[in-house]
């Protein structure tokens, strides 16, 4: 799965109408809005969206005939595979209806453009850990959560070890537990959904 590095525009008219496609990468409904507030030209005829954010998604014809503009926005961002992501296409009326087909291929196939001409870069599905470990062992969680590149978050002390919450790619999890129950001979109490 993949999102933008960056925002993204491409432009292209079609029978007169200017279409403008424009597209940036989004982690909560908040950025989406932001995004297309951002963004909205006041002259435009229609501003047509669609996101994605993991299974949430949402689309918008603005004013466009049922179907034709995001549905077929929310379409090129699933063909594509392409996570965390708003499109919004802009249209200026030229004077000449595309109809139904023609309106759903210009708003999906410039949406198309704007993300295959995208700079992209791959989601990395993490997870988070809890560890806890004995005074003994806090030199070996150290040196394979280092080994696993993971990410400490929190950590603390208590009367009996360390606790510590860890960041790490979720394909990499199932790896690091063993390695600490290995290592650490079983002395550690291991909190995870890997």
């Amino acid at each position: 799965m993949f999102t933008l590095a960056k925002e993204a525009i491409y432009e292209k008219e079609v029978k007169k109408s200017r279409f403008i496609a424009k597209a940036s990468p989004i982690s909560s409904v908040e950025e989406a809005f932001s995004f297309l507030a951002r963004i909205r030209e006041e002259k435009a005829t229609h501003h047509c969206w669609a996101y994605k954010i993991g299974q949430h998604y949402r689309f918008f014809d603005d004013g466009e005939p049922s179907g034709t503009a995001g549905r077929p926005i929310l379409s090129a961002i699933e063909n594509l595979e392409i996570d965390g992501v708003m499109v919004v296409v802009v249209r200026y009326f030229g004077g000449i209806k595309l109809g139904a087909g023609g309106l759903a291929r210009a708003y999906g196939g410039c949406s198309a453009k704007c993300l295959q001409t995208a700079d992209l870069k791959r989601i990395v599905p993490m997870t988070e850990i809890e560890v806890m470990v004995g005074f003994d062992h806090i030199g070996v969680l150290y040196s394979l959560a280092a080994q696993f590149q993971a990410t400490k978050l929190e950590e603390r002390y208590t009367g009996s070890g360390l606790e510590v919450k860890l960041k790490i790619e979720r394909t990499d999890c199932p790896s690091l537990v063993a390695a600490l129950t290995d290592a650490t001979a079983g002395q550690i109490t291991v909190s995870t959904d890997c």
